[in-house]
C-alpha cells in the first residue's frame, strides 16, 4: 500500500466513475476473442434506436446483462457481450422529417438519394447518444464488435433471408388488410397497435329491405365507412333475421344495393344482431368478405380523408366526415337511436394516432411454417423462459398468429430486394441489384420503394451481428448465445421472430435461455410517458447519486418477470448502502497501513464465524446468478455487507485492532478483514463495478483490475454450528441493548451483565464470547454462570434460548423518577385506551364509517394495548429492584 492514504472521508460517485470506465475501455477488458480453449458465454444487446436517450427500461436491461457478464467474465468464462444500435424506420424518419419541417420543406422535396443522406447524418450526429450514456452506466460489452441494423454485413444478411424465403415461397405480395397510421404514413403490424379503451357511440342506422316496406336496423361504431359497406351479416342461427337472408338492402346515402348474408362469426347480443361488412375499413370484415367473396370498397385515402368513392364527402377527414353522414342519416329518418359505448381504439405505438384498418398491396412472411419449429423447442425445453410462465405467452401468441406484414411506406430503412419489368412485367427478386430484366433483357426495371419492418433485420440480430452468412469463427464459438435479456414488452416484438429465422437459417435457437424482466413503473404502479409527466432521466439520477447506485437499485427487491416501482427513497437508501461499504472499507484500510502478509494466529469464534458467513453467501450469492434470481443475490450481499460484516465483524474487530499488547491477534484480524472485504467486493463488482474497482485498488494487493479477477471461491470455512454459536452471542448484546433502550440507561453508563447458562455448551460459547458482549453491550463486566440460587436485585431481564440475561440497575438510573415516568406513560396509554374503545363500541360510528376506517381504529387499539402491557411489565421490573 502507498504510504499516503488515497482514500477521501465521503464518497464522490462522479469522481470513482468518471475515472475507471475509461481505464477498462483501454485495457481491452471488455474485448472477447474467439478462444476454443474457454467455455463461451455470449448476450447480443437488445439493439437500441438510435433515436433514443437512455431511459429506464434500457438502463435495468443494461444492468442485468451487465451483472451476468461481469459475473462469467470473473468464473473465467470466453465472454462476449455484443452492443448495437437499431435504425428504427418508422422513429427515425419522423425525427428527420420534424427536422425538415422547421427548415420549411418535407421528403418528398429533397427526393428519396437526398433525403437519405440526410437520415445517415443524423444517425452519425445522434446515432451514438445512448452507446455513450450505457459507457456511462458501465455498460461492459466489447464496443469493438459494436454494429448497427443497417450496417453493411446487416444488410447483406437481410437481403440474403429475404432472397431465400422468397424463392421457398414463405415471403408474398397480396392484397391484404392492413394497419394504416396516417400520420406516419405506413403500415404498422398487429403487435405494434395500442388498444386504448375509448369512451365512444354506437349508432343504431335504418337500412331498407329493397321491395319491402322492413328495414334493417344495424349498429356501428364507425358511420363514416358505411360507405364502403358490400353487405349486411346476421348470425345464421337467429330467428329473427332468418326470413331476410338472400334478400338486398339498399345501402343508404349510396342507393347501392347490397346483399343480407348469414355468418356464424356475427355476435346475436351485440346491437341488433345485424352487423355492416365493410371488407376494406375492418379485419374482421375482410376475413367475412373472403369467405363470401364480397367487393371491396376503399372509401379513405392514407391521410384518412374520404376519398373519390365517398361521393359527396369526399376530401373530409374522416371525423368530420362521420359527423356529416350522422346528420344526414338523421335527416333522411334513417337514426333511430344513438348509445354511449365503451370500446377498444387502436393507436400506432409511436405516435398514438388512431390507426385506419385499409386494404392495400402488401409483402408478407407466411407464418405457419415457421411458427410451428419456434413452438416445438419451447415445448421440447430446447429453449426456456425464465420466469417459465412467459413460454404460455410466447405459445399462445405463435398459436394464434398471422402471416407477418414485413413491407413499410417508409425511405428509410432495408429496402425490398424485388423490381419489377416495366415492359414484360416479370418479378425479380434478387441479392445482387439486376441491371435488366432477366425475362426479356429490358433495362427498365424499377424497385419496389418500400421497405422491410425494422423487426425483420432485428429477428436476424444473433447470427447477422457475428458474421452471417458468411461462417465465421465467431458465429461457430458464440451462437447459440447463452441468453438474451429483455423486456415482457417485446416478446412478439422480437423474441418470436429471432427464433424462427434462428431455426430456419441456423438450424438452431438463437439462445438457450430467455430471461424477462418487468417494466419499470412509477411509485403509483402506471407505466412512465411523456403524457404523465411521471418519467425519470436514468442520467439525471446518476449525475446526483452515481450508477452503482442506481443499478443495485433496480435490480434489489425485484423478483423475475414482475414489475418495478420506481420508489425515489429508494436511491436514498441504496446511496447510504454505497457510503456504509464507502466507511467501512475506508476504515478497515485505515487499520491496515502497518498490515504485512504472514500466519494468523488462533481464530476467536467471531473470527470463524465471518470467514464461514463470507463462504455461505459466496454460495448463496453464485447460486442465486446461476438461476438469474439478481433480485435475490442483492438481497443477500446487502444483508451480508451491511449487517454481518460492518454491524458485527467490524465492530468486534476493534477489541484487537487496538490492543497494541496483543500484534499476533492484530494481525490476525487485519487479515481476516482484508480477505472478507477483498472478496466482498469480488462478490460485489457484477452489481457495483464502480466503487468495487476503486475500494480493490486501495487493498494491499496486487493486480491490474478487479474485474479480471477470479470468482470467489470456497476455502473450507463454512461451518453451520459457528452461525448457531455466533447467533447466540448476538442474540444476548441484542437482549441488553433492548433492555438498556426500554429502560432508558444512558449510553454512556457502563452496566453489569450476568448470564445463566445451565446447558454446557452455551455456556462454553458464551464463555468464550465474554469480551465481544461486554465490547458490544456497553458492559463493566460479563458474569457467565450455571445456575444462580437467588435472582439479581434491582435487574430486568430477558428470556433466550438457552441463556437467561439479566442486567442489574442499581447505579445506572435514578429509580423513583423512571417509575413516575413509566406511570406517567401508562396514564396518557390509557387515556387513548379509553377513548378508541369508547368509539369501537359506539355502534353508529361501526355501522356508518368505512370499513378501512373502522379496521385501522382496532388496528390502533391492538397496538395500544400491547404497548400498556410492555409498560407494566416495565414497571413491575423497575418496583422490584
Amino acid at each position: 500500500m502507498a504510504e499516503d492514504f488515497k482514500m477521501e472521508k465521503v464518497y464522490d460517485p462522479s469522481q470513482v466513475e468518471g475515472k475507471w470506465y475509461p481505464y477498462w475501455e483501454e485495457k481491452g477488458y471488455f474485448h472477447a476473442d474467439v478462444d476454443d480453449a474457454k467455455e463461451p458465454f455470449s448476450i447480443v444487446m437488445p439493439p437500441p434506436n438510435v433515436t433514443g436517450a437512455l431511459h429506464l427500461g434500457h438502463a435495468i436491461d443494461s444492468t442485468i446483462q451487465d451483472i451476468l457478464t461481469r459475473f462469467k467474465r470473473m468464473q473465467g468464462y470466453n465472454t462476449l457481450w455484443l452492443p448495437g444500435t437499431d435504425h428504427a424506420g418508422i422513429a427515425t424518419q419522423a425525427k428527420v422529417e420534424e427536422q425538415l419541417a422547421k427548415e420549411g420543406t418535407n421528403r418528398q422535396a429533397l427526393g428519396r438519394e437526398k433525403f437519405l443522406d440526410r437520415v445517415w447524418d443524423w444517425k452519425k450526429e445522434y446515432g451514438g447518444r445512448i452507446t455513450q450514456q450505457l459507457r456511462r452506466l458501465g455498460a461492459s460489452c466489447d464496443w469493438s464488435r459494436e454494429r448497427f441494423t443497417m450496417d453493411e454485413g446487416c444488410s447483406e444478411a437481410v437481403r440474403e433471408v429475404f432472397v431465400d424465403l422468397y424463392h421457398k415461397g414463405l415471403i408474398y405480395r397480396g392484397n391484404y388488410i392492413v394497419n394504416w397510421c396516417p400520420h406516419c404514413h405506413t403500415t404498422i403490424s398487429d403487435i405494434e397497435v395500442e388498444h386504448v379503451d375509448r369512451e365512444g357511440h354506437l349508432w343504431h342506422l335504418r337500412y331498407p329491405v329493397k321491395d319491402s316496406d322492413e328495414v334493417l336496423v344495424v349498429a356501428t361504431t364507425r358511420p363514416e365507412t358505411m360507405l364502403g359497406d358490400t353487405a349486411v351479416a346476421v348470425h345464421p342461427e337467429d330467428e329473427r333475421y332468418r326470413h331476410l337472408l338472400g334478400k338486398t338492402i339498399i345501402l343508404p346515402l349510396t342507393n347501392r344495393e347490397i346483399p343480407i348474408i348469414a355468418d356464424d362469426y356475427v355476435d346475436r347480443e351485440f346491437g341488433t344482431g345485424a352487423v355492416k361488412i365493410t371488407p376494406a375499413h375492418d379485419p374482421n370484415d375482410f376475413e367475412m368478405g373472403l369467405r363470401h367473396q364480397l367487393p371491396s370498397i376503399t372509401v379513405m385515402d392514407r391521410e384518412a380523408k374520404m376519398n373519390e368513392q365517398a361521393g359527396k364527402y369526399q376530401g373530409m377527414e374522416r371525423y368530420a366526415a362521420r359527423k356529416e353522414i350522422v346528420k344526414d342519416l338523421e335527416a333522411q329518418g334513417l337514426l333511430v337511436k344513438v348509445d354511449n359505448h365503451q370500446h377498444a381504439v387502436g393507436e400506432c405505438y409511436r405516435c398514438s394516432t388512431v390507426v385506419e384498418p385499409m386494404v392495400s398491396k402488401q409483402w408478407f412472411v407466411k407464418m405457419e411454417p415457421l411458427a410451428k419449429p419456434a413452438m416445438e423447442v419451447v415445448r421440447e425445453g430446447i429453449m426456456e423462459f425464465v420466469p417459465e410462465r412467459f413460454a404460455k405467452i410466447y405459445l399462445g401468441w405463435l398459436e394464434n398468429i398471422r402471416d407477418w406484414c414485413i413491407s413499410r411506406q417508409l425511405w428509410w430503412g432495408h429496402r425490398i430486394p424485388v423490381w419489377y419489368c416495366e415492359d414484360c412485367g416479370a418479378e425479380i427478386c434478387a441479392k445482387e441489384d439486376p441491371e435488366t430484366c432477366p425475362e426479356c433483357g429490358s433495362k427498365h426495371i424499377v424497385q419496389d420503394p418500400d421497405v422491410l419492418d425494422t423487426w425483420f433485420s432485428s429477428g436476424l440480430w444473433p447470427f447477422s451481428t457475428m458474421g452471417w452468412p458468411e461462417e465465421t469463427p465467431e458465429l461457430k464459438q458464440f451462437y447459440p448465445t447463452s441468453v438474451l435479456v429483455t423486456g415482457r414488452d417485446i416478446i412478439f416484438f422480437w423474441v418470436a421472430r429471432m427464433v424462427f429465422m434462428g431455426l430456419e437459417f441456423m438450424k438452431d435457437v438463437p439462445f438457450q435461455k430467455v430471461m424477462i424482466h418487468g417494466l419499470v413503473l412509477d411509485a403509483q404502479g402506471r407505466k412512465m410517458s411523456k403524457s404523465l409527466g411521471n418519467g425519470v432521466d436514468p442520467l439525471e439520477v446518476i449525475d446526483q447519486y452515481g450508477a452503482d447506485t442506481l443499478r443495485f437499485m433496480l435490480i434489489t427487491g425485484n423478483t423475475p418477470g414482475n414489475d418495478l416501482r420506481f420508489h425515489p427513497e429508494r436511491l436514498e437508501a441504496t446511496r447510504n448502502f454505497a457510503n456504509k461499504i464507502w466507511n467501512a472499507s475506508r476504515f478497515v484500510l485505515l487499520n491496515l497501513q502497518d498490515y504485512e502478509e504472514g500466519p494468523r494466529g488462533q481464530l476467536k469464534l467471531e473470527d470463524r464465524w465471518i470467514l464461514s458467513r463470507y463462504e455461505k453467501t459466496a454460495g448463496e450469492v453464485t447460486e442465486a446468478l446461476e438461476q438469474f434470481d439478481l433480485g435475490e443475490a442483492a438481497r443477500l450481499l446487502y444483508e451480508f455487507i451491511w449487517n454481518e460484516f460492518c454491524d458485527w465483524y467490524i465492530e468486534l474487530a476493534k477489541g484487537c485492532l487496538y490492543d497494541k499488547e496483543h500484534p499476533e491477534a492484530r494481525h490476525t484480524v487485519q487479515s481476516i478483514l482484508l480477505e472478507v472485504l477483498e472478496g466482498t467486493m469480488r462478490l460485489l463488482h457484477p452489481y457495483m463495478p464502480f466503487i468495487t474497482e476503486e475500494i480493490w485498488h486501495n487493498l494491499p494487493i496486487s493486480g491490474e483490475s478487479i474485474m479480471i479477477q477470479s470468482w470467489p471461491k470456497v476455502n473450507g470455512y463454512r461451518k453451520d454450528d459457528l452461525e448457531k454459536q455466533m447467533n447466540q452471542i448476538m442474540d444476548v448484546i441484542k437482549a441488553v441493548r433492548n433492555i438498556r433502550a426500554e429502560m432508558n440507561v444512558q449510553p454512556g453508563k457502563k452496566a453489569e451483565i450476568i448470564l445463566v447458562a445451565p446447558e454446557k455448551a452455551a455456556f462454553e460459547v458464551l464463555e468464550s464470547g465474554r469480551e465481544s458482549i461486554r465490547l458490544l453491550a456497553g458492559g463493566s463486566a460479563v458474569d457467565v454462570v450455571s445456575n444462580l440460587e437467588v435472582k439479581p436485585a434491582q435487574a430486568a431481564s430477558a428470556v433466550l434460548e438457552g441463556v437467561e440475561v439479566y442486567l442489574p440497575l442499581r447505579g445506572l438510573l435514578d429509580l423513583d423518577k423512571e417509575i413516575a415516568r413509566v406511570e406517567k406513560e401508562i396514564a396518557q396509554a390509557q387515556l387513548e385506551q379509553s377513548r378508541l374503545a369508547g368509539k369501537l363500541n359506539n355502534q353508529g360510528f361501526v355501522a356508518k364509517a368505512p370499513e378501512q376506517v373502522v379496521a385501522k381504529e382496532r388496528e390502533k387499539l391492538e397496538g395500544i394495548n400491547g404497548r400498556i402491557a410492555a409498560l407494566k411489565v416495565r414497571l413491575a421490573e423497575l418496583k422490584e429492584a
